[in-house]
C-alpha cells in the first residue's frame, strides 16, 4: 500500500531551475505487517511503513531501503524481529522485480 510519496528532487529543481536531479521517497507498506511489529515493539511504528528512496543519478538509478531488521535489531526483540525479517524479504523480493 502506497501511503506517500515525496518528489524530494522538487525542493533541489527549485533552487537549481534544472531538471534533474529525479528524487522519490516513497511510504509504503502493509498495515497488518506494522501491526504485528507494533505489538511485541511499540517503537516499531516509528518506522513502519517503510521507506524507499528511488534516485536518478550520473551513473544511473538508484533505489535505497533501510532494512527493517536493522531499525529493530537493538530492542532485541525476537518475535518482532522475526517479522521484520519476513518483510524485508518481502520488500527486497519486490524492489528487485521491480528493477528488473
Amino acid at each position: 500500500m502506497l501511503f506517500a510519496q515525496f518528489d524530494l528532487g522538487d525542493v533541489l529543481r527549485r533552487e537549481t531551475g534544472s531538471e534533474t536531479p529525479k528524487i522519490m521517497r516513497f511510504v509504503i507498506g502493509n498495515p497488518l505487517i506494522m501491526k504485528e511489529m507494533v505489538k511485541h515493539v511499540p517503537d516499531a511504528g516509528s518506522y513502519a511503513p517503510v521507506t524507499v528512496l528511488i534516485d536518478e543519478r550520473a551513473d544511473g538509478v538508484h533505489v535505497s531501503y533501510d532494512t527493517m531488521e536493522s531499525c529493530l535489531l537493538h530492542y532485541g526483540n525476537s518475535q518482532a524481529l522475526a517479522v521484520a525479517r519476513d518483510l524485508d524479504t518481502k520488500i527486497t523480493t519486490l524492489l528487485r522485480e521491480c528493477a528488473g
